[in-house]
């Protein structure tokens, strides 16, 4: 028999703070985690601003001698589990160890380690590299780490579909829960890839916006956005089936009723600007999650501020929904966070369930000129009070992964 899966903890570190409520305050008020580059001197890049974390202190999470042993990206997800599962109530005695189980992935993994242990080996040669940096930068460790932190014996992987990466992993995480084979997850993903060698890889394949102004950078719908502003940091779920979390008490955010996973084929980089696989995952998630297109709909857009991702993404929605897409209520908070790549997904699915949790719709800030291809309900620079019972949560990823989160209000 079918299980029915709720979200029982929230976790984040990301530009617009250092917590979940942080975070949402911020994004339910408009403000801009958008600002110029600190972590290196980007004064001969093309680009100049990033969506980063400040303040993270990962001693707040971890002993001061395993933080030494792991990559930044790692640090961020063992923060947002840690919350995620803290938030939740639960404890050790309440999940068997081989049904708790746990999918964090990320798009990069360990870049600045795999930079600092380049430098070492070009300058200094081959026996000074780390001992730890295999393990500090492969893209499964954050899974792993978490893991065990939590003796969590069940499921486990680190799900690498680039920009989809936290949709994906969230997903099946569902789906794990769903059909019976775990009765508790820690879902999401991280990134910390604000680094040189990233932004002049990103830069050359010109993917990310040039401006310089932080108001006109990341501006998701807008005619005049021009690619996407980089950001980072951490955000995971607690997923639980449901009648494991009414026995517990457990506070209910949201029930997740849907998942779409498809590929374009198409394209390296580009999505298919046709939206056929893109529009069949949302079509799935909403099928399986009995969504039906109305004011009581929010769409948080993967809304990446590229010239196609944006209008290929309206074009989905309306493929699905057709008339029916103009009632959505949609918004892209990357307006607000940047892209947090392997993490993007993990921030949009806990903003998508806040929003039905808190009945708020939060805004597409520093919109401006209309497109008339992206002509939707984007919920302009003000975030909006609205009685909401579905949210749908999208991803399009390099490599043309798509996928489609859906939850309803519990």
């Amino acid at each position: 028999m079918e299980k029915r899966v709720v979200v029982t903890g929230l976790g984040a570190i990301s530009p617009l703070g250092n917590d979940v409520k942080t975070t949402w305050e911020n994004m339910k008020n408009g403000v801009c985690g958008i600002d110029t580059v600190t972590k290196f001197d980007a004064s001969e890049y093309k680009c100049s601003l990033a969506g980063e974390v400040r303040g993270f202190d990962p001693t707040l999470y971890m002993p001061k001698g395993e933080v030494r042993k792991t990559d930044l990206y790692c640090q961020y997800a063992v923060a947002a589990a840690t919350q995620a599962y803290e938030d939740s109530g639960l404890t050790a005695e309440a999940v068997r160890p081989e049904r708790f189980g746990v999918y964090i992935g990320s798009g990069i993994g360990g870049i600045q380690t795999l930079v600092t242990e380049h430098t070492k080996l070009m300058e200094k040669g081959p026996g000074r590299i780390s001992p730890f940096f295999v393990p500090m930068m492969i893209s499964n460790i954050a899974s792993g780490t978490v893991a065990i932190k939590y003796n969590a014996q069940g499921p486990n992987l680190g799900i690498v579909t680039a920009c989809a990466t936290s949709t994906n992993s969230i997903g099946e995480a569902y789906r794990v829960i769903k059909h019976g084979y775990a009765d508790v997850m820690l879902a999401g993903g991280s990134e910390a890839s604000i680094t040189p060698l990233c932004f002049a890889g990103f830069i050359s394949c010109q993917a990310l916006s040039q401006s310089t102004e932080k108001d006109r950078a990341s501006i998701p719908f807008d005619a005049e956005r021009s690619g996407f502003v980089m950001g980072e940091g951490g955000a995971v779920v607690l997923l639980e089936e449901y009648e494991h979390a009414k026995a517990r008490g457990a506070r209910i955010y949201a029930e997740i009723v849907g998942y779409g996973c498809t590929n374009d084929a198409y394209h390296m980089t580009a999505p298919n600007p046709e939206a056929v696989a893109s529009a069949y995952a949302v079509e799935l998630a909403a099928r399986e999650g009995g969504v039906c297109p109305g004011r009581d709909v929010y769409v948080n857009a993967h809304g990446t501020a590229t010239p196609l991702n944006d209008k290929t993404e309206t074009r989905a929605l309306k493929r699905v929904f057709g008339q029916d897409a103009y009632a959505l209520r949609v918004s892209s908070t990357k307006s607000m966070t940047g892209h947090m790549l392997g993490a993007a997904g993990g921030i949009e699915a806990i903003a998508s369930v806040l929003a039905l949790y808190e009945g708020v719709v939060p805004p597409t800030i520093h919109y401006r000129v209309k497109d008339a291809e992206c002509d939707l309900d984007i919920t302009p620079n003000q975030a909006v009070q609205a009685e909401l019972r579905f949210a749908l949560s999208t991803s399009l990823g390099f490599g043309g992964h798509n996928g489609c989160l859906a939850f309803r209000k519990a």
